[in-house]
């Protein structure tokens, strides 16, 4: 049985992305494992892992849109952007409310301000990423540099959004580290690039106040959806898919004979338009039993090879 696909992972809040791909190494007896969209180590959710020569496919995944919920926290920010980082701004207003154990006076509706600004954050945005992160300078984690006790500075990235809506009022969470006079579920649709730590301290910010976020969890990348993925410590074999099942190029079968020529690196002629070909004319080329063997680029004509997906031998 091949070593090489994916295996959708979900991964659990507290543990590293990289260690969340332990168990592939185990299960499947190779150290060759990759994952696209490293998830925060508070974060939960979706990860789409591969192993053997698939993980030169997930460049490919990486620049998928991707889905979020997270629970955001007003009343105060935090160096991390989390809720239970270090309190960096407080808002007054939360203190006092607190102090004298009533709900904070807003100008309106707060559910209504909170819907009102988030437009302000959906479409082709720019974003300054937290400062606890993985963006390099010069070579080194951003987040690196925080902990050594540098100020930092990082520049805004753009991204987009393409839908981000409010699905409920949060409730109480345990471990704030600073004074919250309300909490919201949202959902987030957006770009590669996104921080949603980032996200919840803007939408903060455009309300007047300040901001941290919590309980981020990814539901999807791409067409990938949460409900699909397993457990690190439910991982069996079975839970090998095929390239074909995560990535949907169009994949184009072939003869015995012409398989040979494109594990050698030659081009094939082809004549027969290939449906459904993006922009970047990417196609899997698969042998007549579906098992899919190359990654090529296609163009009117003739297919040619990027590089083999299949076993030696």
């Amino acid at each position: 049985m091949s070593n090489s696909g994916f295996v959708l992972l979900d991964k659990i809040a507290g543990e590293t992305s990289f260690k969340a791909l332990f168990p592939l190494k185990r299960v499947f007896s190779t150290k060759r494992v990759g994952h696209a969209g490293t998830l925060d180590l508070r974060a939960s959710g979706l990860i789409i892992a591969a192993t053997g020569r698939c993980t030169r496919l997930l460049p490919f995944i990486e620049a998928k849109d991707k889905c979020y919920s997270f629970r955001l926290h007003l009343g105060y920010e935090t160096d991390t952007l989390e809720w239970d980082g270090e309190v960096v701004a407080q808002d007054e207003r939360a203190l006092e409310a607190s102090a004298a154990n009533c709900t904070l006076a807003w100008p309106q509706s707060l559910s209504d301000a909170l819907k009102s600004v988030l437009p302000q954050f959906t479409g082709d945005i720019e974003q300054i990423p937290p400062k606890y992160c993985a963006v390099k300078i010069n070579g080194v984690r951003a987040s690196d540099l925080m902990e050594r006790g540098r100020d930092i500075e990082l520049k805004p990235r753009k991204i987009h959004i393409g839908e981000l809506k409010v699905i409920g009022e949060g409730e109480v969470t345990e471990g704030c580290s600073g004074k919250e006079f309300a909490t919201f579920d949202l959902i987030c649709e957006c770009s590669k690039g996104t921080y949603i730590r980032a996200l919840g301290r803007d939408i903060g910010r455009a309300l007047g106040t300040y901001a941290c976020v919590s309980q981020i969890r990814r539901h999807r990348i791409g067409n990938v959806t949460l409900d699909k993925a397993v457990r690190g410590e439910n991982l069996t074999r079975e839970n090998l898919l095929p390239v074909d099942a995560v990535l949907d190029f169009p994949v184009v079968r072939l003869t015995d004979e012409q398989v040979a020529v494109i594990r050698q690196g030659n081009w094939l002629p082809w004549k027969t338009p290939v449906e459904g070909v993006g922009p970047e004319g990417h196609v899997f080329t698969a042998n007549m039993q579906g098992e899919v063997l190359s990654l090529c680029h296609y163009e009117p004509g003739r297919i040619k090879p990027k590089f083999y997906l299949g076993e030696d031998g």
